[in-house]
């Protein structure tokens, strides 16, 4: 515009027609300016711009990439503020892996949710077995749970899985008498991370306070993977841990922070690589990279 603006001052006696046509010559020889865009790219600084969290956040997700890309198998991760909304998932976050015994956690999920609709009456020996399950993840009572209320046909607990978050939560034939069964399971990490957001936003005050007391204070025996954020982060957990056919997988789901604001979900399949030991330290190291500090 400011090249026309001269050639109309020194020529404001042309014809009409001349001064159109070299407008036109003149605007199609200046290259336009090239469009507004608010899309954020990434730097060296701030490498996930896309996921919505800070940079601080978005380093530390970069360092757990860094981390596990020199770790046995693959670890799919998922992070949550159910605060902002702010979500950042890694590469291997919709990669199908066995649940082990994270399936767990939607089971109780289960169990309550029906409960509360009357469409079951847990007794007070099933509600010490969800405990058991969730403390200790114990097998046994996952089993005597799960014979107990997955129907004739025992599909009552997979149909109601993708309610809670397990869209693609898948049973496995071929490993035991009963199919489906819990303990044949496999889903995404990107699966768990729902899970763990419908318990803490979806499901009524009472069951939410209950499941979050029982993560918070498990067994030794999971107190690994989200519990690598730290005591300040007060973190509660399920975990999944199993040598299955392909090799161990080393599964971790929780919360961490203030007012259980931070979800993170982690599934590391070993794929005969490694086995239990180094999953633990891998789960354990990517919550401490993610959150160690943060409270």
């Amino acid at each position: 515009m400011r090249g026309l603006r001269r050639w109309m001052g020194v020529a404001a006696s042309g014809v009409l027609m001349l001064a159109v046509l070299s407008c036109t010559k003149i605007a199609t020889s200046t290259p336009e300016a090239p469009p507004v865009t608010t899309t954020v790219s990434a730097t060296a600084d701030c490498p996930h711009p896309e996921s919505g969290f800070d940079c601080d956040f978005q380093n530390r997700f970069a360092a757990a990439e860094a981390y596990v890309a020199q770790r046995p198998g693959t670890v799919g991760i998922v992070v949550r503020d159910l605060r902002t909304g702010a979500v950042w998932r890694n590469g291997h976050a919709e990669e199908s892996t066995w649940t082990a015994s994270t399936i767990k956690l939607a089971m109780a999920v289960d169990l309550l949710t029906r409960d509360r609709a009357g469409a079951i009456k847990l007794s007070a020996g099933d509600r010490t077995l969800i405990d058991a399950m969730l403390h200790s993840s114990d097998d046994d009572a996952a089993t005597a749970l799960w014979t107990k209320y997955s129907g004739a046909d025992h599909q009552e607990f997979n149909a109601a899985f993708p309610r809670y978050g397990l869209t693609s939560v898948e049973a496995i034939p071929g490993f035991s008498k009963v199919f489906p069964y819990w303990g044949y399971q496999k889903c995404t990490a990107a699966d768990l991370d729902r899970l763990m957001s419908h318990v803490l936003t979806k499901l009524p005050a009472e069951d939410r306070a209950a499941i979050v007391e029982r993560m918070r204070s498990v067994a030794a025996n999971q107190q690994w993977g989200v519990w690598g954020a730290g005591a300040a982060a007060r973190p509660g957990v399920k975990a999944g841990w199993s040598d299955e056919e392909g090799g161990w997988v080393m599964n971790s789901v929780g919360f961490v922070g203030p007012d259980e604001r931070y979800t993170l979900a982690i599934m590391n399949n070993l794929r005969g690589s490694g086995g239990y030991d180094d999953g633990k330290a891998t789960d354990t190291e990517v919550a401490r990279l993610i959150f160690a500090g943060k409270f």
